[in-house]
């Protein structure tokens, strides 16, 4: 007589490993897709690779970027922006070789948001000025102005001097000026003022606003916009 009631105990493990590699692979690829989404219209990681925003930012610093603004949200004076170099801003690097695989590996986390994204095309400064706004320095006590308005930098590095540079510029429509919270180690607008644009960057190229460090642990902070410095500027 057939005595076989259901499936033999090897068919009944191979069904089981092939339903675990499903749903493995579902969870696998639902995650990578939901960072990339992430990483393409909300939050993505950036490595701080110079010391020109310290002491707000050190180098080796991971930090978080909304994407939100600019976009819903509107950029403001003081927030700490990422933007892709315009052109020339950046130093040509030549990268050490590494084996393949770990070059395709680095690309692809890096593509997704599981790796934050290098300084490769990328800098990190602080917006001064906004389309429209008159910066200049220094005045008689040595500070920034924006709009005829002096600025007490409370976020510049410890020593640093506001400007060792004189300058005077309007910011062109759809542009921002940028500069480093480190002034005497931050080549930023001041030293671009005969590239296009003045020295200015256009707000197209904002990737978005760093808004915390999240690595190393001990360095976790929020990046909270100073407004209390440019409260006094007119519009």
């Amino acid at each position: 007589a057939d005595t076989a009631d259901g499936p033999a105990p090897e068919e009944r493990r191979s069904g089981g490993l092939g339903a675990w590699l499903r749903e493995t692979v579902i969870i696998v690829v639902s995650a990578l897709v939901l960072s990339l989404v992430i990483k393409t219209y909300l939050v993505q990681a950036f490595f701080i690779p110079s010391s020109s925003m310290e002491q707000t930012l050190l180098v080796g610093d991971r930090v978080l970027v909304s994407k939100l603004a600019p976009g819903p949200l509107d950029l403001s004076r003081g927030d700490v922006v990422v933007f892709k170099d315009p052109g020339g801003w950046l130093p040509e690097t030549t990268a050490a070789p590494q084996p393949v695989w770990r070059q395709r590996t680095t690309d692809v986390l890096t593509y997704v948001g599981l790796l934050p994204q290098d300084s490769g095309e990328h800098l990190i400064k602080r917006v001064v000025g906004l389309p429209g706004d008159e910066v200049a320095c220094c005045d008689a006590e040595g500070r920034v102005t924006v709009n005829g308005v002096p600025l007490d930098e409370s976020y510049l590095a410890e020593g640093a001097r506001p400007s060792e540079v004189d300058f005077t510029t309007t910011v062109p429509a759809g542009s921002l000026w940028v500069m480093g919270d480190n002034r005497q180690n931050s080549q930023d607008s001041r030293y671009k003022q005969g590239s296009p644009g003045g020295g200015s960057i256009p707000v197209d190229n904002v990737v978005g606003v760093a808004f915390v460090t999240v690595w190393p642990v001990d360095r976790w902070q929020l990046l909270r916009s100073p407004g209390a410095v440019f409260e006094e500027v007119p519009e």
